[in-house]
């Protein structure tokens, strides 16, 4: 009897003590957040969903009368940014090669994106990762469409002392990465690392291409490279590319150049996918695995 007196005194104190959140009245503060994403390059419609899930998770619930609600909402968003970024876990590179070098099977990689993100550039850099972690690498140009791509490519090929399959300028596409795939089983080589040529979403004939690329090689996996600088495109970007072709993850360029980051949760958000790696500079190995909570504690951290 004295227990259940106790538990009943005990609830009673927890509901005057504690009331229901007023999701009307956080208003002002979620509309400081949203400017805070909208400040740091998140996209406008990535946004608005984003406030409206915060809205979701925090109708109802009972807090301290005196608790700092800015402090509970920053939390709450911290938590919706967290299953952005994570939303399909992680994507270990590295284990996915060791996992088919014990299959003794290429690992098979084509890497998509709109023209100027670095995507030549952050291929060469995933070339130096691996191989420094004992894989061997080919690389497939099936840029065959851009002057002067073949050469770009091959550059780091040689540079990397790496072997690259390359065709001629206007050749099919597809079949250099097919060759470069066959290759790579004749040799017994680890890993396939397929450049395509960069495209403007909005132009069907390259997407249809990119589209038959990644019929033809059946790769492990299609990585978006996209602009950290890009800000709102990244949405409209990474939404075609990923309706035209099954994106695995993404990796974004150009961290370092005074990013804001924002691009990050658009894309993950759109794709559903995680971010695998962000290029941080010029070099072979300026590139670092994506940390979503390291990203987010310094996003938020803007806040005050």
């Amino acid at each position: 009897m004295f227990e259940k007196l106790k538990k009943t005194f005990s609830s009673f104190i927890d509901k005057v003590s504690t009331h229901e959140l007023s999701v009307e009245k956080l208003e002002p503060i979620f509309e400081e957040f949203k400017v805070t994403l909208l400040e740091n390059d998140v996209a406008l419609v990535v946004a608005d969903k984003i406030v409206e899930e915060l809205k979701v998770r925090l109708q109802g619930l009972r807090v301290k009368r005196f608790e700092d609600k800015k402090r509970i909402v920053r939390e709450a968003l911290k938590e919706v940014l967290m299953d952005i970024l994570r939303r399909d876990g992680a994507l270990n590179l590295e284990n996915l090669a060791e996992l088919k070098r014990r299959e003794r099977k290429p690992l098979t990689i084509v890497f998509v994106g709109i023209n100027g993100t670095g995507k030549t550039t952050t291929i060469a850099k995933l070339a130096k990762l691996f191989t420094s972690k004992g894989f061997s690498v080919v690389l497939a140009c099936s840029d065959t469409y851009r002057a002067g791509a073949i050469e770009q490519l091959e550059e780091h090929a040689k540079k990397l002392g790496v072997k690259m399959i390359k065709h001629e300028y206007g050749s099919d596409a597809a079949s250099v990465a097919f060759d470069a795939i066959a290759h790579a089983e004749a040799k017994g080589i680890n890993i396939v690392l397929v450049d395509t040529a960069g495209r403007m979403e909005t132009n069907q004939n390259l997407m249809e291409e990119m589209r038959k690329i990644v019929r033809v090689s059946n790769p492990d996996l299609v990585i978006f490279v996209g602009d950290a600088l890009t800000g709102n495109d990244a949405v409209s970007q990474a939404e075609e590319f990923n309706r035209y072709i099954k994106i695995d993850g993404s990796i974004l360029t150009k961290m370092d150049a005074d990013a804001k980051g924002g691009a990050a949760i658009s894309i993950a958000y759109v794709t559903g996918k995680p971010i695998i790696y962000v290029g941080v500079g010029p070099g072979y190995e300026d590139i670092q695995p994506f940390n979503p909570e390291a990203f987010v504690n310094q996003l938020l951290g803007k806040t005050g």
